[in-house]
Order: C-alpha cells, then sequence, then structure tokens
C-alpha cells in the first residue's frame, strides 16, 4: 500500500471517529434528558439507567455510521484542498481517480462490517435496552414469545392472541378469559380476526361463551360481527412486538418460516429481512458520492457548503429509504424492492457526481 494510501485511509478514520463520538453523545445527551423524568417516576436506579443508554449505544451508531462516513470523506478531502495537499498531489501527476480506490475499499469494508455489526451486536443490545424501558420504566404486562403467541394480563381478564399484523392493524386468533373474584372463569369470547378501525377493534367470526349463574351451564353464542372493548390500542401493542432489530439475519429468517407454515402473512417481516441486507451497502454509496462531491468543479474550496450537502443527501436517503419500505409494507412493490430502490437511486446518483471529477 502507497504512502499516499495509507495518510489518506488514516485520515479518513481520524475524522469518522471523530464524527461518531460527537454525533453519538449529542444523540444520547438529548435521549438522557428527554427520557430522566420517565426513569426517576419508575424509581429506576443510576446504574440501571445509565446501562440502557450503553444499551441503545450500537443501534444509534449503526444508523449514523454511513452519515459519518460521508462526512468523513468531505471533511479529509475539505482539509486537503484546504491545505494545498490535492494541488501538490495534482502537480505531481496523481488524478483524482488514483484517490478513489482506497475510498472503494473503505466503502466495501464498512458495508460488510456494518451489516455484522448490525447483525450481532445490534439485536442483542437494542432487545436489552427494550426490556429496561418496557418492564422497568413503563411497566407493561405483555408478554411475548418467540413464536408470536401473545399474552395480556388485566384486571380479572386473560387475553391470548395467535398473531398480530401491525401493518394492516389485524389479529388473527383471539381469545378473551374472564375471571370473578375467586378467579373463576365466567366468560371466553373467541374470534378469528380482529381489526382495528378509527378507535376501536372490530371482532369477526365470535363465539362468546357465557356462564348462567343460576343453572351454572354457558350459554353460547355465535355472532358475526362486533365491536369489542379497547384492552391494547395498536400504537402500545406493535411497541410490543419484537422487532426485526430485535433479531439477527438467521433469527428474522426462522421467524418469518413459523409465520408463514402458521398461515400467517409476513410481508413486514419480509420487507425488514431484505433491509437488514440492504441498508449496510448505502456506505459504499455515500462513499461515491462523498467522492463526487468533494471533486466537484461546482464546489470548489468550499468545505461548509461540502458538508451541508453531504447532510442533506443523507436526509433524503433516509427518507427515500423509509419510504420504499412504507411501500413494501403496504404490499405496493415487493419487499427486495422496497429494500434495494433507494439503493439503486442513489447508486446512479453517485456515478452522475463522479461524471464530474475533475
Amino acid at each position: 500500500m502507497s504512502i499516499i494510501y495509507k495518510y489518506l485511509i488514516r485520515e479518513l478514520f481520524k475524522n469518522f471517529m471523530a464524527v461518531i463520538v460527537t454525533v453519538s453523545m449529542i444523540y444520547l445527551v438529548v435521549d438522557f434528558f428527554e427520557k430522566t423524568d420517565r426513569f426517576i417516576a419508575a424509581n429506576i436506579s443510576l446504574a440501571k439507567t445509565l446501562s440502557f443508554f450503553i444499551y441503545k449505544l450500537p443501534f444509534i451508531i449503526a444508523q449514523i455510521a454511513p452519515v459519518g462516513l460521508l462526512l468523513s470523506i468531505l471533511i479529509t478531502f475539505g482539509l486537503m484542498k484546504k491545505h494545498n495537499e490535492l494541488t501538490a498531489l495534482k502537480s505531481g501527476g496523481i488524478s483524482p481517480w488514483y484517490l478513489i480506490k482506497p475510498i472503494l475499499l473503505i466503502g466495501v469494508l464498512f458495508s460488510l462490517g456494518l451489516f455484522f455489526f448490525s447483525d450481532t451486536v445490534v439485536p442483542v443490545m437494542t432487545d436489552r435496552a427494550n426490556k429496561i424501558w418496557l418492564k422497568d420504566v413503563k411497566k407493561k404486562n405483555l408478554i411475548i414469545s418467540r413464536h408470536k403467541n401473545i399474552w395480556i394480563k388485566e384486571n380479572r381478564a386473560i387475553i391470548h392472541i395467535n398473531y398480530y399484523n401491525p401493518a394492516k392493524q389485524e389479529i388473527f386468533g383471539i381469545a378473551l378469559n374472564f375471571f370473578d373474584d375467586k378467579f373463576n372463569l365466567v366468560r371466553r369470547v373467541d374470534a378469528q380476526k380482529a381489526v382495528f378501525k378509527q378507535d376501536h377493534w372490530l371482532f369477526y367470526d365470535i363465539m362468546d361463551q357465557q356462564m348462567n349463574p343460576l343453572s351454572g351451564e354457558l350459554d353460547i353464542k355465535l355472532i358475526p360481527e362486533r365491536k369489542e372493548k379497547n384492552y391494547f390500542v395498536p400504537d402500545d401493542f406493535t411497541k410490543e412486538i419484537r422487532q426485526a432489530d430485535e433479531m439477527s439475519f438467521k433469527q428474522l429468517i426462522n421467524y418469518i418460516r413459523i409465520i408463514e407454515r402458521e398461515g400467517y402473512d409476513a410481508t413486514i417481516y419480509r420487507v425488514d429481512l431484505y433491509a437488514k441486507i440492504a441498508f449496510p451497502f448505502v456506505c459504499l454509496m455515500l462513499s461515491l458520492a462523498g467522492f463526487g462531491i468533494a471533486f466537484s468543479s461546482k464546489m470548489g474550496d468550499s468545505l461548509p457548503l461540502g458538508i451541508i450537502i453531504g447532510i442533506g443527501i443523507a436526509f433524503f436517503y433516509w427518507l427515500g429509504h423509509s419510504f420504499c419500505l412504507s411501500l413494501g409494507y403496504g404490499e405496493i412493490i415487493a419487499p427486495w424492492v422496497a429494500a434495494w430502490l433507494t439503493n439503486a437511486i442513489f447508486l446512479g446518483a453517485g456515478g452522475l457526481l463522479l461524471l464530474d471529477v475533475q
């Protein structure tokens, strides 16, 4: 490896670490002040509070790493321009295309590293953070197994749900068990399906069994459709569902197989599965974009302008990526298209930026 490449890679990593540390600290400080009242109200110890934010750190790093890489490229080449280092290299016969090789290498390595980091460290730490937030801070009584069996304990009632589709706000296979003060079962309501419409749940294909206190026998009613009490709302419910970022790639594949084997729709999880592969490669896309911006003839020597443009590009990537994923969740486009479409668009945009490299 040439001295120029070693110098360039060293400066990139130095600036990358500075960006990551700065942005992570800002995020954690803001998040701390937003949540500190909830931790105090829940009487959570300082050690557990700090543990929560430490557990969240890997997820934060995984999310900001691509934009950190983009900014580090812009800062590195911006400072080299300011110190006339690029002018000296050009005078020595070294073209910008010679400098793109380590950028491509770093983009590929960061993409692979981000995939493995997001697949190993992030799910474990995110799961621990969520458990502290839900169980210790929010005191939730919703218990969820890996197989999508959901149990909810209410006052004198226990509810079991086979499967919940958060994208369509649909429940499949729900059973409500009601008890008296001696914990004797006095009523059971079974429904094949429930859909949240406007501000209430609509149950379909209902069998309502209620104990007659006089005869001691069950009165059974079959009802095609009925409005039911809101024991929970979708916003609360989806926060409790095990999210894709709490599972590794292999776990998510197995999770999808279980859901589909039971006959339920796993589209949203397939979108998340493809996104787990597609998202890390944003590092490569943004590396190309950063290099194109840094050497654009229209940029001149303005480092602040380059950073602003870089932040804007990263913002539009996240906006486009989120929009495409929502199209996938809604089954408007195929899951793999939803995950990769934004990458394809930004790869083309990066190629166009490279055409202006001088």
